[in-house]
């Protein structure tokens, strides 16, 4: 894939039939973390120094293994947190700096632990009214949202978090309506909603041609399993902090 067009600065075409297969976009599946909330931004910042702590355990950290672990972070942002998290229990066992490692739900249930004390506090604030949703969404978002479903775009939502915190995170940011149900989250230790699955099961329950579907997301995974069923797809380059890209 090489560059085709650029647009005012913001948009790059990678796939040169891309304008010629828009005109039949039906169906629309988004990513949520980093893609329309960041009520989950600074993750990685909790995911990075549980993997080091776990892989080197009572050894100093290795500058090294740091970096083999953002790089991993990096790249399997998107993915189920289980797969995250086996990983992470291969690479303790790889590395042989801790007697035994701890198994991929121990792990995912300490990471959780630590990531969600910063979440439930941002969703309190706003069940308290002392933050405002449309602060805790990317910039465009909503609107975005809002314009695709008048346009009669069925929408999608999925998600490597657990399908009950992103039902929780996206009704309390209200974006819950423009999905109808259409919710796909990590359900405990299985791999049934991997997104992979649920482009997939988009495609074969509604009969889909690939450029039916357009994936959005601001993470690699959605994207490169959207491009290998011949979807549409939208990389979002968003930075969660300032909440636009």
């Amino acid at each position: 894939m090489v560059k085709n067009d650029v647009f005012n600065g913001w948009l790059r075409i990678l796939q040169p039939d891309a304008f010629s297969r828009m005109g039949r976009i039906r169906h629309v599946l988004f990513d949520f973390d980093g893609t329309i909330s960041v009520l989950r931004q600074g993750w990685e910042e909790v995911m990075i120094p549980l993997m080091v702590e776990a892989i080197c355990g009572s050894s100093p950290a290795h500058d090294e293994i740091e970096q083999e672990v953002r790089e991993y972070v990096d790249r399997s942002s998107g993915v189920l947190t289980i797969r995250q998290m086996q990983w992470l229990s291969e690479a303790v066992n790889r590395h042989g700096l801790v007697k035994e490692a701890c198994s991929a739900g121990e792990y995912k249930a300490l990471y959780l632990q630590r990531l969600m004390v910063q979440v439930r506090e941002r969703i309190d604030r706003l069940a308290r009214g002392e933050s405002d949703p449309k602060d805790n969404l990317i910039v465009g978002a909503e609107a975005f949202l809002q314009g695709l479903v008048q346009r009669g775009a069925r929408l999608y939502l999925a998600s490597g978090t657990d399908h009950a915190d992103v039902v929780r995170e996206a009704d309390a940011l209200g974006m819950l309506p423009f999905f109808e149900g259409r919710v796909y989250g990590a359900l405990d230790n299985k791999e049934d909603h991997a997104k992979e699955r649920v482009i997939q099961q988009i495609l074969d329950d509604n009969g889909l041609a690939g450029e039916e579907l357009l994936v959005i997301g601001d993470g690699p995974v959605e994207i490169r399993e959207g491009v290998q069923r011949r979807a549409l797809t939208l990389g979002a380059a968003t930075d969660e902090v300032a909440r636009q890209g």
